[in-house]
C-alpha cells in the first residue's frame, strides 16, 4: 500500500457546542402556518417541528461521529483554504487516485454510501482490479473545510485548482481520477477542462456547461423565457415543477446570500428548514424524505452544517460563481477533454423525456458537445444525490468510465 505523508486529524465536535445546539433547539420559536398541509407554501411545521424534537431528544451525534472516523480525516491548508478530506485506500493490484466532490446541500458525507465499494471491490463481489484510493473532501466552506475567511471569492473554478494542488502537490499522485455531482460535477468538469492530461478521466452526475452561471440573469433558471402555450398539460405541469423546485434557491443565493444567512446561522430549526426542502423535493422521495434519509442521517448532515457554521459560506458559493464567471483555459474543443462518463436518474428527466430517451435527448443538446463523453448511462430511477440514493448504480457506471483507462 502506498505510504501517506499527512497526520490524521480525526472529526470531533466540542461538548459545548453540541449543547447549545440543543439548546437553541428547545427555544425554537415556530410560525403559524395554517393552510400549509399540502406543502404549498414549503416545508410544513408539523414534520419539521418532528424532526426538530428528534434531533433535540433522541439524535446521537458521537455514534455519527464514531461511524465517520472508521475512516481516515485529514486537515490541510492550500493557497489559504483549508481543506478537510476523508480517505479511504484502495485494496487491489493497483489502486487508482479518485477525488470526489459534492454539491450543495451535500456533505462530504453523503459519498459515504459508495466509498468502501470504491475502494474495495474484492469485498463487494466485484473485481480489485477495480479499486480506487478514495479521497472524499469537503468543499471549501462546507462543513470541515472552514473557515474561509481569508478567501470570500472561491467557487467551483477554483476549488478545481486547490483540488489539483491537493491530489498532486500535496498527496504526490502523479495522475489520477475525478468524479462529482452537483457543483461538484463542474469542479470536476473543469479539472477536466484545465488539467484533462493529468487525469485518467471524470465521471459525473449531470451534463452541464461550464459557463452555465455566467451573465446578468444567471439566477433566472428560465432564462427570461416564459412557458409556451402549446405544450401539453402533463409537460406544462412537469416545466411548473422543474421551476418550483430549482428557482428559489438559484435566486437567493446569487442574489442575497448574506440577507439569508443571518437567520439560518442563528436557528438551527431555520437553517434545517431550508435545506430539508431541497433533500425532500430534489430527492426522488415521491414526498416522503424517510424513503431516501432516515431521521438520523437527515441530522447527521445538518449537524455537520451547524457545528461547522457553514451554511453561510456554501450558500454564498453561488453569488461567487457568478460573480467570478468562469473563462476557458484553453479553446480546444470538447472543452472538457478527460474522458467523461455520465449518470442521469429519472427525477431529474427534462419535462417530456423518458428515461429511455434521456441520453439521446442530452446527446442533441449543446451541452453534449462539451465534454468527451465515452459512457452515458440512465436509470429509471434516483435523484439528485445520486451515490446516496442508487449507490450500487453509481459505483458501476463509474467503474466502466475508468476501465481500459488506468
Amino acid at each position: 500500500m502506498r505510504s501517506f505523508p499527512l497526520p490524521q486529524t480525526p472529526i470531533h465536535v466540542p461538548d459545548n457546542v453540541l449543547a447549545d445546539l440543543r439548546q437553541r433547539l428547545d427555544l425554537t420559536r415556530w410560525p403559524d402556518d395554517a393552510g400549509n398541509e399540502d406543502g404549498f407554501y414549503g416545508v410544513g411545521r408539523t414534520y419539521l417541528q418532528e424532526l426538530v424534537e428528534y434531533w433535540r431528544d433522541e439524535y446521537d451525534w458521537r455514534k455519527a461521529e464514531a461511524a465517520i472516523n472508521d475512516y481516515e480525516h485529514y486537515l490541510v491548508e492550500i493557497d489559504d483554504v483549508p481543506v478537510h478530506f476523508m480517505r479511504r485506500p484502495g485494496v487491489g493490484p493497483a489502486p487508482t487516485p479518485l477525488i470526489l466532490t459534492h454539491g450543495w446541500p451535500w456533505t462530504f458525507w453523503h459519498w459515504s454510501k459508495v466509498i468502501d465499494p470504491l475502494a474495495n471491490p474484492g469485498a463487494f463481489g466485484g473485481d480489485p482490479a477495480d479499486a480506487f484510493d478514495v479521497i472524499v473532501p469537503s468543499f471549501p466552506g462546507f462543513g470541515f473545510s472552514t473557515p474561509v475567511t481569508k478567501r470570500p471569492d472561491l467557487n467551483y473554478w477554483k476549488v478545481a485548482d486547490l483540488w489539483h494542488t491537493l491530489m498532486t502537490d500535496v498527496l504526490g499522485y502523479d495522475k489520477y481520477a475525478a468524479a462529482g455531482c452537483d457543483v461538484g460535477a463542474l469542479v470536476t468538469g473543469q479539472l477536466g477542462h484545465k488539467y484533462a492530461d493529468e487525469l485518467y478521466g471524470i465521471h459525473i452526475g449531470s451534463g452541464q456547461k461550464l459557463d452555465m452561471f455566467n451573465g446578468d440573469r444567471a439566477w433566472d433558471i428560465t432564462g427570461g423565457r416564459p412557458i409556451p402555450d402549446d405544450l401539453p398539460t402533463d409537460v406544462h405541469n412537469r416545466i411548473v415543477a422543474l421551476e418550483k423546485r430549482f428557482a428559489v434557491h438559484l435566486a437567493v443565493h446569487m442574489l442575497a446570500p448574506s440577507t439569508l444567512s443571518f437567520g439560518l446561522t442563528d436557528s438551527p430549526a431555520g437553517m434545517l428548514a431550508w435545506i430539508l426542502e431541497r433533500w425532500t423535493s430534489w430527492s426522488d422521495s415521491r414526498g416522503n424524505i424517510e424513503t431516501v434519509f432516515t431521521k438520523d442521517e437527515l441530522l447527521t448532515h445538518a449537524t455537520i452544517y451547524w457545528v461547522t457554521n457553514s451554511i453561510s459560506t456554501s450558500i454564498r458559493i453561488y453569488a461567487n460563481h457568478n460573480r467570478y464567471p468562469w473563462t476557458p483555459s484553453h479553446d480546444r474543443h470538447p472543452a472538457i477533454e478527460a474522458p467523461t462518463g455520465i449518470t442521469f436518474v429519472a427525477h431529474e428527466n427534462p419535462p417530456g423525456i423518458t428515461t429511455a430517451q434521456r441520453v439521446a435527448h442530452f446527446l442533441s443538446t449543446d451541452r453534449a458537445s462539451w465534454y468527451n463523453h465515452v459512457n452515458l448511462t440512465a436509470h429509471d430511477h434516483g435523484g439528485h444525490f445520486i451515490p446516496w440514493e442508487i449507490p450500487g448504480e453509481w459505483v458501476e457506471d463509474l467503474r466502466r468510465t475508468f476501465r481500459g483507462r488506468r
